[in-house]
């Protein structure tokens, strides 16, 4: 299988003076198909043993890229893992995001056409197959797909065994991808064990050093 994810601009860190929005997690519209469900389990564990209070405070200190539309509609280019493990939890809840990108007057078309030049979309399944027409996107958290090789990922990161690099949009799918192409174990977001030991050596090989945050 061949996977290449497109050219990117960096996102735009929130500067110290940003405009934090306070939004419903339900009303945002995500840029990539699938999460990897291994992190969102693991993160909805962390919520779930917090205070509402407590969780707007966490989620203060990590607020979501937003790109506005023309009819005010807002998508999300990263936390999807994080938001998606909470809204599970309480559906109404609140979170915190400021814009990288105004389009006003563009219609749900034209945001998606500019993020897609921009590299902000993730337009591949659960599977890897695609990339699939952005009219594709779930329009809801929830209807995410789940993508084995993305928990992978989020595992070898969790351990240390690959730098974040959270200006890089997808980062995570793009190391995905790459280990998608490798031979690995059959395993799954419920059990990544079987192809843990194969994963470690593949991404501190030198195959992977044109990777960002790529450790050796």
């Amino acid at each position: 299988m061949s996977l290449h994810l497109p050219p990117y601009r960096p996102l735009p860190p929130p500067g110290p003076r940003a405009e934090l929005l306070n939004v419903a997690i339900a009303d945002l519209q995500p840029t990539q198909m699938c999460v990897g469900l291994a992190e969102v389990r693991s993160r909805q564990q962390d919520f779930s043993q917090e205070t509402a209070e407590q969780r707007l405070r966490y989620l203060r200190g990590k607020p979501v890229p937003l790109v506005r539309g023309g009819a005010g509609e807002l998508w999300m280019v990263d936390r999807h893992h994080r938001l998606r493990g909470l809204i599970e939890i309480d559906p109404a809840a609140l979170a915190y995001g400021y814009l990288v990108l105004d389009l006003p007057g563009a219609p749900p078309e034209a945001v998606l056409a500019e993020l897609q030049e921009r590299g902000w979309l993730y337009l591949y399944d659960g599977r890897g197959h695609g990339p699939l027409a952005p009219a594709a996107l779930p329009q809801r958290l929830p209807d995410l797909q789940d993508d084995p090789y993305r928990s992978l990922v989020w595992r070898l990161k969790k351990e240390g065994m690959i730098d974040p690099a959270p200006l890089i949009p997808f980062h995570e799918f793009r190391w995905g991808a790459w280990l998608r192409r490798r031979p690995l174990p059959p395993f799954s977001s419920s059990n990544l064990a079987p192809a843990l030991a194969a994963a470690r050596s593949l991404v501190r090989s030198g195959s992977a050093s044109h990777l960002a945050g790529w450790k050796g």
